[in-house]
């Protein structure tokens, strides 16, 4: 036997610790690999343009394409996992996302990096909803709470690491092809994560039954996302948006609300449950990140542009500006858990203030700053944003997940996922079209501006969380910040923020 601080292992206790952690490093290499890619290809987008000729609607794609094809697997692949195991998932979701990866870094084709962008999103949504699973499979209690923990940090540090990876690439490799060895970045970690989870993770016997897989809803819910995003592209690209997109939107919306119905009364697990819909909690909760997590994102978009083809800097630069504020959020996001234990629903909402006094900051910055103040105001901006942001998002999930209905935390926690994932499609392509289709290459002036309107956008969405958090009237929740101080009121149970789909 072996001690293990005040404790001894028996042997077996000691083979499922060592199974534990090596269950954790296969998915801490997973997350890495698969969520650093949802950015860091935006410092690298002005080569991307001069190496493929790519239209404005083309880098809309680009940047959206990855986490529609996400948003859209997420759920019946937790499902699926849930019911027929996850080695094999997750193995081939990252595997394929390593061998994506090459052909979108040899694609001749604007077209073609789209379409493989589409299916990296699929294939990493795929993969992760199996890292959660995994988490929740082999590991319980304050074990659990620290695997999920590191999960966050990795998370967290390829958020920061993103996009001054992608910049050293492009400042490294130089020239118009310098974006093909950022998409081929991930490829190492990809194979890293397929080797390891062959070689580490257990074989499982397939659970008896089928996998309640709401195939119909993940098309529908597809459907009615494209049924917005085409036209938004469209018109924030410069063009116009067809007469019949919103009868479209209308009858596929009523056919997916319908169905979801249907199926929840046949037994079905369904994607959107309409017992979670009509939760006022929960509806306000998953509303705030939404908003939240698209204005984030197309924040970081909108600035690398602007820093990039507005004001002249280097793809590593550009990458630096955002450093200090990601640093800071990550810092912030280790106090939240004790913030919101003590103040609840409205240190969420005081937390989105500041960001959004941030944002409007941003805007006014970048609309009429002189140009030699205009990069340290930003930092400065963004710092306050980082402080903020990390404040909002593991709290508000945790106090939205909270008040589901029995039995449906892990479904709950997914679709969250989901809405955030549209949200970022719409955020990054509509942001993306709204700075690039208005400017001539070379107009300063004109970048300026149109990165100003677009950072104006991102703090109404932020206003627009702060908002649905007011209008949320959960009471003040206590979070359980450790295994021995658990929560005494056995109707409210806190599911982990990553709760599997």
């Amino acid at each position: 036997m072996t001690a293990h601080g005040d404790s001894v292992l028996a042997p077996e206790e000691e083979a499922a610790a060592r199974t534990g952690n090596r269950v954790l490093a296969v998915c801490l290499v997973v997350g890495f690999a698969t969520l650093v890619d949802q950015s860091i290809l935006t410092v690298a987008l002005p080569a991307v343009r001069e190496s493929l000729g790519a239209s404005t609607s083309q880098v809309q794609w680009i940047v959206a394409a990855y986490s529609l094809g996400f948003a859209i697997t997420l759920v019946p692949a937790g499902r699926l996992g849930d019911a027929r195991g996850r080695r094999r998932l997750l193995v081939g979701g990252v595997a394929s996302f390593s061998l994506l990866s090459v052909v979108a870094a040899t694609a001749r084709s604007a077209d073609v990096v789209v379409v493989c962008r589409l299916l990296q999103g699929f294939a990493a949504g795929t993969a992760n909803p199996q890292v959660i699973g995994l988490i929740q499979d082999h590991f319980a209690g304050w074990r659990r709470t620290r695997a999920l923990g590191a999960y966050a940090t990795v998370a967290t540090f390829a958020g920061i690491l993103a996009p001054l990876l992608g910049g050293a690439v492009v400042a490294l490799v130089g020239g118009a092809g310098a974006w093909r060895w950022v998409a081929a970045v991930n490829v190492p970690f990809g194979i890293a994560a397929a080797v390891l989870g062959v070689l580490w993770l257990p074989r499982v016997a397939r659970r008896p039954g089928r996998a309640s897989l709401d195939v119909p809803g993940a098309v529908l819910l597809g459907a009615a996302t494209l049924a917005v995003l085409l036209p938004a592209v469209a018109l924030s690209g410069g063009g116009s948006a067809s007469w019949w997109s919103l009868p479209v939107l209308a009858v596929v919306v009523t056919t997916l609300v319908a169905w979801e119905r249907r199926f929840a009364r046949r037994g079905g697990t369904p994607i959107v449950l309409p017992a979670l819909l009509t939760d006022r909690s929960f509806a306000l909760g998953t509303l705030v990140a939404t908003f939240a997590f698209g204005a984030m994102l197309g924040t970081s978009l909108v600035l690398v542009l602007f820093l990039q083809e507005g004001l002249g800097l280097s793809a590593w630069h550009a990458g630096l500006v955002g450093t200090p504020g990601a640093v800071v959020g990550a810092g912030s996001s280790l106090l939240a858990w004790r913030v919101a234990a003590r103040h609840g629903r409205p240190a969420v909402t005081a937390a989105l203030g500041l960001v959004a006094v941030s944002l409007v900051g941003s805007a006014a910055l970048v609309a009429w700053a002189p140009a030699q103040t205009v990069v340290a105001g930003l930092v400065a901006a963004q710092v306050l944003s980082g402080a903020g942001s990390g404040l909002v998002h593991a709290p508000n999930q945790s106090l939205t997940l909270q008040g589901v209905p029995p039995g449906t935390a892990g479904l709950a926690a997914g679709f969250l996922q989901v809405a955030q994932r549209i949200s970022a499609v719409l955020s990054l392509a509509v942001l993306g079209g709204v700075v690039l289709a208005s400017v001539e290459p070379g107009d300063v002036t004109g970048y300026r501006r149109a990165s100003a309107i677009a950072l104006a956008v991102t703090a109404a969405l932020v206003g627009a969380a702060v908002a649905a958090s007011l209008a949320d009237r959960c009471p003040h929740s206590t979070l359980v910040l450790s295994p021995a101080a658990p929560d005494p009121r056995p109707a409210k149970t806190l599911e982990p923020t990553g709760a599997r789909p």
